[in-house]
């Protein structure tokens, strides 16, 4: 053997018996059920029934004359509608719509405006422009809201519907509406105003809100093919009566003195659903979502956490041996979000067993410590983010970067990559994430890396700050087990 390359080789021996080498990566195709460890989540409750049973009506609830719209309507994670077909419109088209409301004061959240039947996801959904309303016993509260086609939104504030100072609390919260009596009501959209950006304007009895498009929203395009009444699709929660007659949309007016054959979607029915907030219900799935070469994957209905409660934090993940931000970490595989509400996050990468899933009374950050890894959420203004992210053991937190990938919940599986150098950014440390053809870097803060964390788990896990809930798949996994 030539002495070049016996000196080769020695030299690959040092490395090795000295450990200096590329970490050993692990592979899960989820084939099979990998017995990940796992905690909190799978559901432990049963399913709840939601009722729906709203639609045309010989009552006399919202107006004098007989016959209306509207009855008995659920929040939930399904969709559920009454609406009048029209012909789609777009954020070019003016709109417009007006009625009377009468309501029973009981709980219940509803959508009233346009929207798009083929679209229907969740909160905030696709396609749509409405007057939000929720009951809270004998008031009821109103907002303004939007959302593209690119799952991005937009609400009333800061010129909403009135608000009133909480003398406890010291903040601003809505005023709201008396649940007595009838309401009369209006919302109205101007692709002129606001610069040509578009605005959206809405009254209940007089009183106005107004909501201005965002910067390059109206460039990101809508279409509306429906407008009635949609439920509010978060997650389970309590019902109540809603009617409205003498509905008026971009100038054809509905009295309902006879049926008039609305268009209808799962708005008789009594079911169960399985999206109760929050009820985890993810890990191994015999499912396909995120294209992996065989059914089994990693994934499924993923709530925000609360640290204050042990049994609000979950998390389903490969057990490692201990690594630090001293050295690089990697993962890599397949990603598809099926559906994903406003306020939500998923969280998947490196954390540990202890330190990211321990019991505290704090809620000012939403990162377990000791994470470093993706996380799925964003501002509802740009949807959902596919984004770098990390939090030491001392707290010290970094998240988003410039040019962030958008995940949207289109179903649709991508390829992705994690790599975190602890030498980049002069020594700080650098995430590097890819999604498809799109990649974002985050440096960490100064002193971040020095400060520590410690990795012994890889998968997914809950954030700290609850809220809403994604439903999400992950396949053919690659990821660092060892230093």
């Amino acid at each position: 053997m030539p002495k070049q390359t016996l000196i080769v080789n020695a030299m690959l021996l040092i490395v090795c018996v000295s450990g200096v080498v590329n970490a050993e990566e692990r592979k899960q195709s989820f084939d099979k059920d990998p017995g990940w460890e796992a905690h909190n989540n799978r559901p432990k409750d049963a399913p709840r029934t939601i009722r729906q049973d709203f639609g045309f009506s010989k009552t006399t609830h919202a107006g004098g004359k007989p016959s209306e719209m509207g009855g008995f309507i659920t929040p939930a994670g399904e969709p559920a509608y009454y609406a009048k077909k029209i012909t789609p419109k777009s954020f070019d088209h003016s709109l417009s719509a007006s009625g009377t409301l009468a309501c029973n004061g009981r709980a219940f959240h509803a959508l009233i405006g346009f929207f798009n039947a083929g679209t229907l996801n969740e909160w905030r959904t696709p396609n749509t422009i409405a007057l939000r309303i929720s009951g809270r016993g004998d008031v009821f509260y109103a907002w303004l809201e939007y959302c593209t086609q690119r799952w991005r939104a937009g609400g009333d504030d800061p010129k909403g519907f009135p608000t009133v100072r909480d003398p406890e609390t010291g903040r601003e919260q809505l005023k709201g509406f008396t649940s007595k009596g009838v309401h009369r009501w209006s919302l109205q959209y101007d692709p002129k105003a606001n610069n040509g950006r578009g605005s959206v304007t809405a009254s209940i009895d007089g009183v106005q809100a107004v909501c201005h498009l965002a910067e390059g929203h109206k460039a990101d395009g809508a279409t509306f093919n429906r407008f009635g009444l949609l439920n509010l699709m978060k997650s389970a929660d309590d019902g109540g009566a809603i009617w409205m007659d003498d509905i008026t949309v971009n100038g054809e007016t509905e009295d309902f003195g006879r049926d008039p054959g609305w268009d209808q979607l799962h708005n008789r029915r009594t079911y169960t659903t399985q999206i109760i907030r929050p009820r985890f219900d993810f890990g191994y799935s015999q499912s396909r979502f995120a294209g992996g070469k065989n059914a089994g994957e990693l994934g499924g209905l993923v709530f925000r956490g609360d640290c204050r409660y042990p049994a609000k934090m979950a998390s389903y993940a490969d057990r490692l041996e201990d690594l630090t931000l001293e050295k690089p970490l990697k993962a890599s595989g397949k990603v598809c979000l099926t559906r994903g509400v406003t306020d939500s996050s998923v969280l998947i990468g490196f954390f540990h067993a202890d330190d990211s899933m321990a019991v505290n009374p704090s809620q000012e950050n939403g990162l377990p410590k000791c994470f470093l890894g993706i996380s799925t959420d964003g501002p509802s203004r740009e949807g959902f983010l596919f984004a770098p992210t990390y939090r030491n053991k001392a707290g010290e937190r970094g998240q988003g970067a410039d040019k962030v990938p958008h995940l949207y919940p289109d179903g649709k599986a991508q390829d992705w990559t994690l790599n975190y150098s602890p030498s980049e950014a002069g020594g700080r440390g650098q995430i590097t994430v890819t999604l498809g053809q799109h990649t974002t870097k985050l440096d960490l803060g100064a002193g971040h890396k020095l400060a520590g964390a410690r990795f012994n788990r890889f998968g997914l896990i809950t954030t700290w700050v609850d809220g809403n809930s994604q439903t999400i798949y992950f396949d053919d996994l690659t990821y660092t087990a060892k230093h």
